[in-house]
């Protein structure tokens, strides 16, 4: 059972990561598409590839990873740590998200009234590109290492680190 969560977590996060990093570049790409066709098949490439492809990777990811997480027991420091890095990942993939949205919305605005459209001026997607590549490369790290983080516990406050024996 382990090990075909594994697996399936193992793969989703490939699928993920990868979409991660091919849909800014696609934005890079044809962002500036003056051309209706060439708009067109940006339009169906960012779309189809973020709804059909790289969101339900990440909820596979997230998926069997929690399922990992009872399974396998682990709730170890470098684990929180590897927890806060792909919640990064899940921002920067909503980012991605929107700027896709955006992009659609803009163009079509602009045909609406009439105007020449050059695209979407949206904020640089290589910034997606900047927090994810190093979020993606410190979650390796964390899972193949495992380091121990006990110092990190030396830094916060002492209330942090026991429990405070209240109920719900």
């Amino acid at each position: 059972m382990i090990a075909a969560l594994k697996a399936l977590h193992i793969a989703a996060i490939l699928v993920w990561s990868a979409g991660l990093i091919a849909l800014p570049l696609l934005l890079i790409g044809y962002g500036g598409a003056r051309r209706q066709s060439r708009f067109s098949e940006f339009r169906l490439l960012t779309h189809y590839g973020y709804v059909a492809f790289v969101t339900p990777a990440a909820v596979i990811a997230v998926v069997a990873g929690t399922g990992l997480i009872f399974a396998a027991g682990v709730f170890d420091l470098w684990f929180i740590a590897k927890l806060a890095l792909v919640s990064l990942m899940a921002l920067v993939h909503a980012w991605i998200g929107h700027l896709i949205e955006q992009s659609g919305v803009q163009r079509q605005g602009a045909m609406a009234n009439g105007e020449r459209s050059r695209g979407y001026a949206m904020p640089n997607p290589i910034m997606a590109l900047v927090i994810a590549i190093p979020a993606m490369a410190a979650v390796l790290w964390l899972v193949l290492a495992k380091p121990d983080l006990a110092w990190v516990a030396g830094l916060l406050p002492q209330f942090m680190l026991q429990t405070q024996d209240q109920s719900l």
